[in-house]
């Protein structure tokens, strides 16, 4: 397996199914795009494991993980995959908007 591909970590969502995170994806993506998330690793691994709130992504096989008062900002949003077995997180970043504000039916 390509280096690129080495998963730095897996954790388990709240309905059991496993999760990986890639290092392509925390190096190339994550860090590289958000670098306030940087020395935010296990936070983001946590954010799936143990969410705040959960929704669906508007990509299908995709869902939200969003953990309050964690990270650099209000929320920490981990975006994951489950287009393959085991799930993928495919982003993250931080955001003060309140899901649950803008999502009342949920």
């Amino acid at each position: 397996m390509p280096d690129h591909e080495r998963a730095l970590a897996q954790v388990h969502d709240p309905d059991g199914r496993a999760v990986v995170l890639l290092a392509r994806i925390w190096a190339g993506k994550i860090a590289a795009d958000h670098p306030e998330l940087a020395r935010y690793q296990g936070e983001v691994l946590e954010t799936v494991s143990d969410p705040d709130h959960v929704e669906p992504d508007a990509r299908a096989d995709r869902r939200r993980y969003y953990r309050h008062r964690v990270g650099p900002s209000r929320w920490l949003l981990v975006v994951v995959s489950y287009e393959q077995e085991p799930g993928r997180i495919v982003t993250a970043l931080a955001t003060r908007k309140d899901p649950k504000r803008w999502h009342p039916s949920k």
